[in-house]
């Protein structure tokens, strides 16, 4: 059997993607404050307080939140933050007991972001596309990290165009500073990979002129020079 070639477009790729999980790993606590906050504002909005507070989602909340440990900390163990064990609740857990609740679709995003890290990439693209997307500002962070999840599967499945747009898509549903200039440039690495050099440099370009201060930018700045 032929040894797999890996060009200096897939070393990218595939550093900006461990990037982007990285970054989702480390913002996660954000995530999980920012849709609290929509649907404590939602509560405010429509008067259902009860759907706040309801057993169920607290206790999912509980569930999420030992899972998040897992996944957060400095040694992360994805297998256990996605399955747990006898003694600590996983975000599958939390999908199948409490799917239904808030904090049971914000789980399903995190159990695709570890199966994408622990090589399960049907079950990732599983758990992905049963998110439904957050209504609201913040929600819209969180949707763009579904999408950009989205798109690292189709890396890794090899699927370079479909992962280009899907990291187009991911970079317009929330403007702004921290996701927008990641996924465009991780649209740049994948239309590169794919052979498609004036697309990839039209979108690193609009990273580094647009969010320059971006870290992005830096690394958009270096491919285009």
């Amino acid at each position: 059997m032929a040894k797999e070639v890996v060009t200096p477009q897939d070393e990218m790729l595939a550093s900006a993607q461990t990037q982007g999980e990285n970054f989702f790993e480390k913002n996660s606590k954000m995530v999980v404050v920012a849709i609290v906050v929509i649907f404590v504002l939602a509560a405010a909005i429509f008067g259902y307080k009860k759907v706040i507070v309801e057993p169920r989602n607290v206790k999912a909340q509980e569930m999420l939140y030992e899972a998040q440990y897992q996944f957060e900390s400095q040694n992360a163990d994805f297998a256990l933050a996605l399955n747990g064990d006898e003694n600590t609740p996983g975000f599958a857990q939390v999908v199948e007991q409490y799917g239904n609740t808030p904090a049971g679709n914000l789980a399903r995003m995190y159990a695709a972001a570890c199966s994408l890290r622990l090589g399960e990439f049907d079950q990732a693209q599983s758990f992905i596309n049963s998110f439904k997307e957050v209504k609201g500002v913040p929600g819209a962070i969180i949707n763009a990290m579904a999408a950009g999840i989205k798109g690292d599967i189709a890396v890794e499945k090899g699927d370079n165009a479909g992962a280009a747009k899907l990291f187009e898509q991911a970079a317009k549903v929330s403007e702004n500073d921290f996701t927008t200039p990641m996924y465009l440039r991780k649209a740049a690495l994948a239309y590169s990979a794919m052979g498609d050099a004036a697309k990839a440099e039209a979108l690193l370009k609009t990273v580094s002129e647009q969010y320059p201060a971006s870290y992005d930018a830096r690394e958009a700045t270096k491919l285009v020079d």
